[in-house]
């Protein structure tokens, strides 16, 4: 069988599915099976052995179940960088990319030996990305789990900062010590009631400890503002993603914790996506 046919199949399956973008989705997979870059399937319509077709098909099976793409595939691209991705860490987002942006323009001078910690570190998209553009920076990344943290140092090690970069589980706050001129975090911030509505690829498939923002979706900026302040030096910042709507809520919690000023910064769509407390 040809590569253009076992698309076709694909698409077909992934539209009966439900999923979105079946023909692109279809062409990833396939892509994926051969072991190939997408591109190559759009400039070429090679034939596909047995082997590859099985490979092919078992991946459709697993998508049509909604289970995400980058958890097929092992990765995702983040910044500059192509990252593991595993079921015990959350996808990163384009969206977080603005959180990195963010503490880049108020990290002042990136030769500075800035101490960043990143809370609830994931797969170590920010940290990762962070190091890689602040060469004389360190970064402490904490999480409750074991296993995104493991993710999280094999990430480090991939692109090069591993180095500069210590790891630890720690619930926000709780086992960090020392202060910090950056302190980063992607916290849950989907209220607990609103979990149930999300797509299945989030909601099936990704860690409910990194989506579950308690009853009204703030828990954790109330645990992560409550001791910050006291933990970033002078001229330092808090910089963290919030959900949409969420923005002016959390600047409030910010301001009344005890930081200078505090910034909501936009996405593309206008809405305040990044919250940055200044000391």
């Amino acid at each position: 069988m040809n590569a253009a046919a076992l698309a076709a199949e694909g698409e077909r399956a992934l539209a009966a599915a439900g999923i979105e973008a079946p023909r692109r989705e279809a062409r990833l997979l396939l892509a994926l099976a051969l072991g190939v870059e997408a591109q190559a399937l759009v400039l070429d319509d090679p034939p596909v052995d047995d082997a590859a077709a099985e490979r092919f098909r078992a991946l459709l099976a697993r998508r049509a179940a909604h289970e995400p793409f980058a958890h097929l595939a092992g990765r995702r691209g983040f910044w500059t960088h192509d990252l593991e991705v595993t079921p015990a860490t959350l996808i990163p987002r384009p969206e977080t990319e603005i959180l990195v942006e963010t503490a880049l323009a108020l990290a002042g001078d990136r030769r500075a030996p800035l101490e960043i910690l990143d809370l609830g570190t994931g797969s170590g998209a920010i940290l990762v990305a962070l190091l890689g553009e602040l060469p004389n920076a360190t970064c402490f990344g904490v999480d409750v789990s074991e296993g995104a943290l493991e993710v999280a140092r094999r990430n480090a090690l991939r692109v090069g900062v591993g180095a500069r970069a210590r790891f630890g589980v720690s619930s926000w706050w709780s086992h960090v010590r020392g202060d910090f001129d950056l302190v980063v975090s992607n916290p849950p911030y989907i209220p607990s009631g609103e979990i149930a509505g999300l797509a299945r690829d989030v909601r099936d498939y990704e860690p409910r400890l990194a989506l579950d923002g308690g009853p009204d979706g703030l828990a954790a900026y109330r645990a992560i503002a409550s001791i910050a302040c006291r933990r970033i030096v002078p001229g330092g910042a808090l910089i963290v993603e919030v959900g949409a709507g969420q923005a002016e809520a959390v600047a409030a919690l910010f301001a009344a914790s005890g930081f200078k000023d505090t910034r909501i910064v936009p996405d593309l769509a206008g809405i305040g996506r990044v919250v940055a407390g200044l000391t």
